[in-house]
């Protein structure tokens, strides 16, 4: 609904605009993040959350508060000089199209499992033989969800713990899949060392990324953790999951259904040639 403004010109009749819906996100995201930091934080967030949403609900209850916004109407007309727009000439034999072929979704899931599965053993051996448990490592990670477990000896990691099972195999199951998804999705931008990218170049990106945010997310697993038992399993899980991705088999993607119809049907090999002329140059460097 269009108004006239104390100036004259046009006005739009529009909602208010507010910045306590930010505000009660960032309280909500507080009050998480101190399960497994500090109560302190949890507290600044219930604060945040209730002043949030007590200012919000008071700008739509019990009516909505608006605004008025002046308006132009002034005529805008794109206009240019130019007669003409200068395009520089494509040939698709020679543009490169990368992937032109990748995995299904399901076939990182696939990964995922088999590296996940794979994990488990450098992290159990780890537990046998420095602490004598089969329990310690799989402990070790459920405590990131256990604020009561922060202050817990080893020889309470060591133990079995039904709560702590059940939470190990939630945490290492979804974070499997979801790196096994990556690995579905990043292995067809990588064709010439895929075992070099997702068995070591991957874990260790992605190793030196916890690091320098284990303190955040699981200060307990970040004052006990042992690196060189850690890295071994990242790459055993990189090698597996990459080994099986590999495997399966791949699909055509859009980019591919792009290329010209003799390309797609094979009549000229352009795509193929100039793949082989990037190789002969990869190999002389």
């Amino acid at each position: 609904m269009e108004h006239k403004s104390e100036a004259g010109h046009e006005a739009v009749h529009m909602p208010e605009p507010t910045a306590w819906p930010m505000v009660l996100a960032l309280g909500i995201a507080l009050i998480l993040t101190g399960m497994v930091t500090n109560v302190a934080v949890s507290v600044l967030g219930l604060i945040l959350t209730v002043a949030a949403s007590y200012k919000w609900f008071r700008a739509v209850l019990p009516e909505e508060a608006h605004e008025m916004v002046p308006v132009r109407a002034d005529a805008i007309v794109p206009a240019s000089s130019r007669k003409s727009i200068a395009k520089l000439p494509v040939n698709p034999i020679h543009r490169k199209m990368v992937p032109v072929e990748t995995f299904r979704f399901t076939t990182g899931l696939k990964g995922g499992i088999a590296g996940g599965i794979a994990m488990i053993v450098p992290a159990t051996l780890f537990s046998v033989l420095k602490f004598h448990s089969l329990w310690y490592a799989m402990n070790l990670m459920a405590a990131g969800g256990f604020v009561s477990w922060a202050h817990e000896s080893n020889a309470f990691l060591a133990q079995f713990h039904m709560e702590g099972l059940l939470a190990a195999l939630a945490i290492h199951a979804v974070t499997s899949l979801l790196v096994g998804s990556l690995y579905g999705a990043m292995l067809p931008m990588f064709p010439r060392w895929p075992i070099l990218t997702a068995g070591f170049l991957a874990p260790l990106l992605w190793t030196g990324l916890l690091a320098s945010a284990l303190n955040v997310v699981s200060p307990i697993l970040n004052e006990r953790i042992d690196w060189f038992w850690f890295i071994p399993s990242q790459i055993a899980f990189g090698l597996v999951a990459g080994f099986v991705v590999n495997l399966q088999a791949r699909v055509r993607t859009r980019q591919f259904q792009a290329l010209p119809f003799a390309l797609r049907a094979g009549i000229h090999g352009g795509l193929r040639e100039q793949d082989e002329q990037d190789g002969g140059k990869d190999g002389q460097q």
